[in-house]
């Protein structure tokens, strides 16, 4: 009850803002009705600025050579694993 007093009545936000349960009972019960199909789990979208970089990154595969590709690789894998050959 403290706690309520001390933060206001407001229920806590998901990432997306959709409202989300403030206990884990709460937040249990409302797993149990999205699994149960009572009410729906809101998915969102995928930001079309991700569509976009899958298709530009096709593209972009597409221009460059056998040989650009390899000295690419060759930097991320380098990059990743330390390797200084």
């Amino acid at each position: 009850m403290l706690a309520a007093l001390a933060y206001g009545d407001e229920m806590p936000k998901g990432p997306q803002g959709q409202k989300r349960p403030a206990d884990a009972i709460g937040c249990a019960i409302m797993v149990g009705r999205i699994a149960a199909g009572e009410i729906e789990d809101p998915k969102s979208p995928v930001p079309k600025r991700a569509e976009g970089g899958k298709v530009g990154g096709k593209r972009r595969a597409e221009k460059l050579s056998t040989d650009e590709k390899r000295q690419i690789a060759k930097k991320a894998a380098n990059a990743r694993w330390g390797n200084t050959d």
